[in-house]
């Protein structure tokens, strides 16, 4: 699918061709208007795999790295993070553009945490560069177990095509494995996950599951995810919130010069993504909408003419699921401006596990408003699509 639109940016006067490949998956309950029939998934049972994997994880070393995901780290840096049920390995990564000859080393932290009864392992996190563009490196964790590789997005630039794959509500069922399938077959630059990664909910084994499922696709391309609901397991007085995921999952968030891992911001190639957190504090004089502001002042839409923003709770939605809920309503009321003045582009959002797509609303308060705004759209065909390849001209 090809679409096209031309927008004026404020200090930018030369047009600028910007292929952009997006893939998208989640669950699809109904596609209206873009199919000829409706289609109605079954429900999925818990996957097969996670069986598996726990009885593969009773015969494994505890030095052997598990779990391992990496994710972009700022320019020309990646970041590779395992876990291992022996504390003592070290957070120490060798690295190299040949097999074998892993002549680089970088040290990074570990830490671990307490849920209860249960001890999670060690969970290692070690920041890698700087690194050359569109490279692949190979790489050994902990100094144990076997090589593994990794391929480092685009360069840096304003008309360097790049392709998201986007998913989000993943979980452990059969539906998680057929999807993660499909998308390692889109020979994705960066997979964004809008949130709801394990579904553990407080049964803190799920969570080593889930990271031993996501292994083989996550360790070889960078994953950058935001949070939702399910990450919360809150216990008042007990636990404190997003403590598995905090620990398990750290993005570029001191990169960003943000002050939580729940909220951040990345560019890769010719886009400036924001990562935002549906249930971290977003009124006006919350932390995350004053970073949000000041992140937002820095972008240079020469340089990263798309902008992107994902978050979990979407602001909109016709479904019947999910209605109401102040994570949503009062989020947008709070930042929905501040997101149109600065002419985000795109809002992607999980939550509603079905395929939605709405053109950017807003009130306007004149007809010459609402023409201009009307002409400046682009309009995204989301249904029954699993590749949306996007040419927009900007000027």
């Amino acid at each position: 699918m090809h679409s096209q639109r031309s927008r004026t940016m404020a200090g930018s006067m030369m047009a600028i061709l910007i292929p952009i490949y997006l893939v998208f998956y989640g669950t699809v309950i109904a596609g209206i208007n873009a199919c000829d029939s409706i289609y109605v998934r079954p429900p999925a049972g818990l996957s097969s795999i996670r069986n598996q994997i726990l009885a593969a994880n009773l015969k494994k070393s505890a030095t052997e790295p598990g779990q391992m995901h990496v994710s972009l780290a700022g320019p020309e840096y990646m970041k590779v993070s395992w876990m291992t049920a022996d504390k003592s390995v070290p957070a120490i990564v060798e690295y190299g553009t040949q097999s074998g000859n892993l002549l680089q080393k970088a040290t990074g932290v570990s830490k671990s945490y307490t849920f209860l009864t249960y001890q999670s392992g060690q969970m290692h996190h070690v920041k890698l560069g700087p690194l050359l563009d569109s490279t692949t490196y190979f790489y050994r964790c902990g100094g144990f177990g076997p090589e593994y590789n990794f391929t480092t997005p685009p360069p840096s630039g304003p008309s360097v095509p790049i392709k998201f794959a986007v998913v989000g509500d993943l979980g452990q069922t059969d539906w998680t494995a057929s999807t993660l399938q499909h998308v390692a077959a889109q020979g994705y630059d960066v997979l964004l996950f809008a949130g709801d990664l394990s579904y553990a909910d407080y049964i803190q084994p799920r969570w080593d599951t889930f990271g031993q499922m996501m292994s083989p696709y996550a360790n070889y391309k960078p994953w950058m995810v935001t949070h939702g609901n399910h990450e919360e397991e809150q216990i008042p007085l007990l636990v404190k919130s997003f403590l598995a995921f905090n620990t398990r999952w750290e993005m570029p968030y001191n990169e960003s010069g943000s002050n939580s891992n729940l909220y951040y911001s990345f560019e890769v190639a010719g886009v400036h993504v924001l990562m935002l957190g549906s249930y971290a504090e977003f009124d006006s004089s919350s932390a995350q909408y004053k970073w949000l502001q000041a992140d937002l002042a820095k972008v240079d839409r020469t340089k990263t003419p798309w902008l992107i923003a994902m978050l979990h709770a979407p602001w909109y939605n016709s479904n019947t699921a999910h209605q109401g809920e102040t994570e949503s309503t009062d989020m947008m009321a709070a930042m929905e401006t501040l997101l149109y003045q600065h002419n985000v582009d795109i809002l992607f959002a999980g939550h509603v596990h079905a395929y939605e797509r709405n053109v950017l609303t807003q009130i306007l308060t004149s007809p010459q408003m609402q023409s201009t705004y009307a002409a400046n759209q682009c309009f995204l065909l989301f249904y029954c699509i699993s590749e949306l390849h996007l040419s927009l001209i900007r000027g």
